[in-house]
């Protein structure tokens, strides 16, 4: 019998690791077929036809981007609603996304929905609003979540929560390479986002200018996320009076450039986890749109913005967030990582630390093995469901 997961996944980092679960569901299971809202990953696993890609559409950061686009996600949010009446599949899996995930999950229990809606990579409500996680626990059977301090937090409102450890590890320990790192490298790494490039990578390339005044024989090095990333680096760099000699710009070369720089300036972000787990000294630099960021510290409850200071308590990894990202603020810093050895030497240590918290790899199996006897749940119930209420002759 056909088992049906309707999958909703809003963005590319989600897409990539919604993708690698289903791949590791259909290995487990042949029988599961997927339906639901992703991106060209998801579509591409096996049995996953019914993946509709809309992730170039719905990743959006910021508050006035989200309400540009209102009309789109209203009726993209009723489409999944009659959708998931339509195909009645044995369980919904929610991927990160929460501003549209968590709405999903409300309507759907609100219309009557009682089968299974498990979470994989579970909201940073413990940043933002605490006070939800009640809420999450009426709505959801299961929380999967993929930092280790998450599990006892949701657990203690009642969510059933299993922590199935970083996806990051595995998709990483298949890229290390085993070269040297080179002690004139500085990567800059200002974010994947549009906006996230355009605000961030001008400070990193003014920076990277006064640093070149007083270390005059350092290399400068970038990554992008994509061709359009590419042109607006480079148009940036050029206005600036320099060119591929002074900060050589690449498509996806970030986790290179994590393991070959000496030292690097990464936007706030996965990124930052990114670079932690390939044990390269950085600072953390961010900016939003002024709304963006003003809404954002009515809300944010916790001390640090980058996941590595969250995960450690502590700030590991200098931050410069929005009026702090300066220039001359992130120069200073990156100064005092390539001159400071032993400063430099305990940041590593400590970002070790942090990575080795996040599980030994293979998250996705995990993943996958919580999640089918959910499905097989569903199935039982359904066929209880089918045959209808006994009757006496029948008792």
């Amino acid at each position: 019998m056909t088992r049906v997961l309707y999958v909703v996944a809003g963005e590319p980092s989600g897409d990539h690791h919604a993708a690698t679960v289903m791949r590791e569901l259909a290995a487990l299971d042949p029988t599961v077929e997927f339906v639901g809202l992703g991106g060209p990953l998801m579509h591409s696993a096996p049995h996953a036809e019914g993946i509709r890609d809309w992730c170039d559409q719905a990743a959006v950061v910021g508050l006035w981007e989200v309400i540009k686009k209102y009309g789109y996600f209203r009726a993209e949010f009723a489409r999944a609603l009659g959708e998931i009446r339509s195909t009645e599949p044995a369980a919904v899996l929610l991927v990160d996304y929460p501003g549209f995930n968590l709405r999903l999950a409300k309507a759907l229990r609100r219309d009557g929905w009682t089968r299974p809606i498990l979470y994989y990579i579970s909201p940073q409500v413990w940043a933002w609003n605490r006070g939800r996680i009640p809420k999450m626990a009426k709505l959801l059977d299961l929380m999967l979540c993929i930092f280790p301090f998450e599990q006892a937090l949701y657990e203690k409102s009642g969510l059933r929560t299993e922590f199935v450890g970083h996806p990051m590890v595995d998709a990483l320990a298949a890229r290390r390479t085993a070269e040297p790192r080179v002690a004139d490298l500085v990567a800059l790494l200002p974010g994947s986002r549009r906006r996230e490039v355009r605000k961030i990578f001008p400070p990193m390339l003014e920076a990277a200018r006064q640093l070149k005044i007083t270390h005059p024989l350092l290399r400068f090095a970038a990554a992008a996320a994509s061709v359009a990333r590419l042109d607006e680096m480079r148009a940036t760099r050029d206005a600036l009076g320099w060119g591929e000699a002074e900060c050589a710009i690449t498509i996806g070369a970030a986790h290179r450039l994590m393991q070959i720089a000496t030292i690097g300036m990464v936007a706030s972000g996965t990124a930052t986890v990114e670079a932690a787990y390939f044990g390269l000294p950085h600072l953390i630099a961010y900016r939003v749109a002024p709304l963006t960021y003003w809404v954002g510290r009515m809300v944010i409850r916790v001390d640090h913005l980058g996941m590595i200071n969250v995960l450690a308590g502590r700030e590991v990894v200098r931050e410069f967030i929005q009026p702090d990202c300066t220039p001359s603020a992130l120069a200073t810093e990156a100064a005092r990582l390539l001159d400071d050895g032993a400063y430099r030497d305990a940041q590593v240590r400590s970002l070790a630390e942090v990575v080795a918290t996040l599980g030994p790899g293979g998250a996705a199996r995990r993943t996958a093995e919580a999640i089918l006897p959910w499905l097989q749940k569903a199935e039982q119930t359904q066929k209880t469901e089918d045959r209808g209420p006994k009757t006496e002759r029948d008792r």
